[in-house]
């Protein structure tokens, strides 16, 4: 009998940053709402080899807003960890780097592809596409200020008729970024449409620096296609991750043996949303955890025995007591369904 693969026996690609070197990288993506530390922290559990914060403006850095201080908080156990920034401005871009370095990131990631008005009207995140040069002078700005690598996300370019990622990849690794991640959409495309991951091998040819592969990646067959078909460096993994923090474990299995993983059990599913929660908890005020909690349900539940009727009593719950009773009780309830099914 064959021995069971190995992910030594498939490796697909090697990403060092800096200090940072991982075999075939599943990373999870930068999600403004979303990667808050109990959320990275739970796809590190999972498997994910490389987490990002939200995206942190850096005029808020820069005051010491709140809210945007609060995103720098880092849990010794999800390093390797990257901050990303973003901003229009090139000094204070600098200066929000150095601040968020002091927190102990691994590197420090530039956003320059979110695509949403108020962040493009501030001419931030994509914005930057449409001044490359202004791309690799706050880049190399960045790198100068701090010790740290810096590494850079953005898209194949602002539209469908000005596609400059190749230059631009070019330019930012003269600017001495250290990897890029490319989202293959373009900016008016925002999430519609298909990723065209086509981009990514004429990418690897432009530059030497590491290419992380970014959008349209929802399963792990897709990861495995995504290395396979592209030569990546490393996978990015987005929204498909919210409320489905398995897909890092089922990657890595994917990866490792060429063979989907099995599902998780419905009490595991049920269990770690209530771990993510508990996370929550430990970071903010119960009631605003809980509040903010609700976009998780839908994907901890999908594809569960009833779980409409349970998604609408947790999403009016404002107390953990009130969620945590109630889905244990769902527990209890599909266990005993299961226990009925067994027996039929």
């Amino acid at each position: 009998m064959d021995k069971p693969a190995t992910l030594n026996e498939h490796k697909y690609a090697e990403l060092t940053i800096g200090n940072v070197h991982v075999t075939n990288g599943v990373l999870l993506a930068p999600m403004e709402d979303v990667t808050d530390l109990p959320f990275r922290v739970i796809c590190k559990r999972m498997g994910a080899d490389i987490v990002y914060t939200e995206f942190i403006s850096s005029d808020g850095l820069v005051r010491d807003a709140r809210r945007s201080i609060e995103k720098l908080r880092l849990a010794e156990e999800e390093h390797p960890v990257s901050i990303q920034i973003f901003g229009g401005d090139l000094d204070i871009m600098k200066e929000a780097a150095v601040v968020a370095e002091s927190s102990g990131p691994d590197f420090i990631d530039i956003n320059c592809g979110c695509w949403v008005r108020n962040v493009v009207a501030r001419n931030a995140g994509a914005a930057l596409l449409k001044d490359p040069p202004l791309m690799a002078s706050m880049t190399k700005a960045i790198v100068d200020s701090v010790a740290l690598p810096v590494t850079v996300k953005t898209r194949l370019g602002w539209d469908s008729s000005s596609i400059i990622i190749e230059d631009v990849a070019a330019r930012l690794e003269q600017a001495g970024a250290s990897a890029i991640t490319v989202h293959c959409r373009t900016r008016d495309m925002g999430h519609s449409g298909n990723a065209d991951w086509s981009w990514i091998p004429k990418i690897k040819r432009a530059v030497q620096i590491p290419v992380i592969l970014n959008g349209d990646v929802t399963s792990a067959e897709e990861v495995l296609n995504a290395f396979r078909e592209t030569g990546c460096d490393a996978v990015m993994i987005g929204r498909a991750a919210v409320g489905n923090p398995f897909i890092f474990r089922e990657a890595r299995h994917m990866l490792a043996h060429g063979t989907q993983a099995p599902d998780p059990t419905f009490e595991e599913k049920i269990r770690t949303c209530l771990d993510h929660l508990r996370l929550q908890l430990s970071q903010k005020q119960e009631r605003r955890a809980v509040l903010e909690f609700r976009k998780f349900y839908a994907g901890y539940l999908r594809g569960l025995y009833c779980a409409s009727a349970v998604k609408q009593d947790v999403q009016q719950y404002e107390s953990f007591a009130q969620v945590e009773d109630r889905l244990e009780a769902y527990i209890e309830f599909l266990h005993s369904h299961q226990l009925q099914d067994d027996v039929a």
